[in-house]
């Protein structure tokens, strides 16, 4: 593994201006190093989350080795990449200041920070990408504004919306949270009624997590953002089992639940995912206005806990306002992601027609029924990308290529090289 940085300008069309640092890790299989290996770039899903830490050949790693050098890229403002978070945003200046800095730091600038560093590594030729998630979605901004780079895409659960606002997606999104939350009741049928308990509680009683957050019921729905990965099932239905402790005070949640709830709902170490997570979707010119804050109004069965005959639902990938206060780390920044929620100008992040137009060899996973991407949105966008070829499976969950790994990169590769 080799360590690279880079300074790259803060604003691509302003080459001249601020300069930020990138952090990328180059991995390449051992006693390989010396080989001219093809290089392949790895995209982290988010927005706001530093590439992997390897441990040895895991997971898809293990396969992508064979035959490519690896960089593992840490996004702009994420990892050992220039910070941005509740400590270093004050040094921009004030709230304003923070939301126009940000503004930089969506998938068109992520593109054009790979654009910028590919020649310095590759001497000017073509790499692969590999995108999950979020990644994903830089991949198909990759293919709208700089398909030269690109030799080969590969994208794990991250074919986006290339019309659908904000608005749509969480139309789209909230059913799917549903769904997900009765299918973990028809596996763990009792839990329901634990997490039904917890919410009661909350609704009387005040907790606080360890990281000094708040536990509201909204919160505590938000749990439901494990039920997107293969495992998260299994590891909600665990967590619930740990709720209560007898105290002095009669039953509070348990220090060993709480632990677990802020480990999965902290946003400490990953800010951006709260401040940017609206901006992705954001490319029509008009301001998010904290959509999945309006649009879960359209949708009460996620309010009717304690109604007779009402369901307790949980939820997951969306991102409120109201965070902005139950936690410590995200409430400096409050009025900064205000800004960035009534921000209105966003630019375009892909261009259909030249996408329609598309020769770079790309495959696709699309998981079925995917919590965090909508499927039918990923199936319409895979059909307006020329050439692009598609794995549509319930095998995995959003997770796949950490969880099925070897199998997931090996398929894609198969597809793209229409070997399969």
């Amino acid at each position: 593994m080799t360590d690279h940085f880079f300074d790259v300008p803060l604003d691509h069309a302003c080459p001249g201006g601020e300069r930020i640092r990138l952090y990328a890790r180059e991995v390449v299989a051992a006693g390989r190093a010396r080989e001219d290996l093809p290089w392949l770039v790895f995209l982290q899903g988010g927005p706001g989350f530093p590439a992997g830490r390897p441990v040895g050949r895991e997971n898809w790693l293990d396969r992508a080795l064979e035959e490519y050098r690896v960089l593992l890229l840490d996004q702009r403002g994420t990892g050992r990449s220039t910070p941005a978070n509740r400590q270093t945003l004050p040094l921009r200046g004030t709230p304003e200041q923070q939301a126009a800095y940000l503004a930089h730091f969506r998938a068109d600038s992520i593109v054009r920070d790979c654009e910028y560093i590919r020649p310095l590594l590759t001497g000017g030729r073509p790499w692969s990408v590999l995108g999950q998630s979020f990644g994903g979605f830089c991949a198909v901004s990759y293919l709208s504004y700089a398909p030269e780079g690109l030799a080969e895409v590969m994208i794990t659960g991250g074919l986006p919306s290339l019309d659908g606002d904000a608005d749509a997606v969480y139309r789209a999104a909230y059913p799917r949270m549903e769904r997900k939350a009765l299918a973990h009741y028809a596996r763990y049928p009792d839990d329901e009624a634990v997490a039904r308990r917890v919410a009661e509680h909350l609704a009387e009683t005040v907790e606080t997590l360890p990281d000094g957050s708040a536990l509201t019921v909204a919160a505590f729905q938000q749990l439901g953002i494990l039920l997107g990965t293969g495992d998260g099932s299994h590891r909600l239905h665990y967590l619930l089992e740990d709720a209560f402790v007898p105290t002095a005070a009669g039953p509070r949640l348990s220090d060993a639940f709480g632990e677990q709830v802020a480990a999965v709902l902290s946003r400490t170490a990953s800010p951006l995912y709260t401040l940017l997570h609206e901006a992705i979707y954001a490319q029509d010119g008009r301001a998010t206005h904290w959509s999945a804050e309006r649009v879960r109004a359209e949708f009460p069965q996620f309010e009717r806990h304690f109604e007779p005959g009402g369901r307790f639902l949980f939820t997951g990938e969306t991102v409120h306002p109201w965070m902005l206060e139950t936690q410590p780390a995200l409430r400096p920044l409050r009025r900064t992601a205000e800004l960035l929620a009534e921000r209105e100008g966003w630019t375009p992040l892909y261009d259909a027609d030249r996408l329609a137009r598309n020769t770079v060899p790309v495959a696709a996973a699309v998981y079925h029924d995917d919590l965090y991407v909508d499927t039918e949105h990923s199936l319409r966008t895979a059909r307006s990308i020329a050439g692009l070829r598609t794995w549509v499976t319930d095998e995995y969950e959003h997770d796949g290529v950490r969880a099925g790994g070897r199998v997931v990169l090996d398929r894609l590769l198969g597809l793209v090289r229409d070997e399969v």
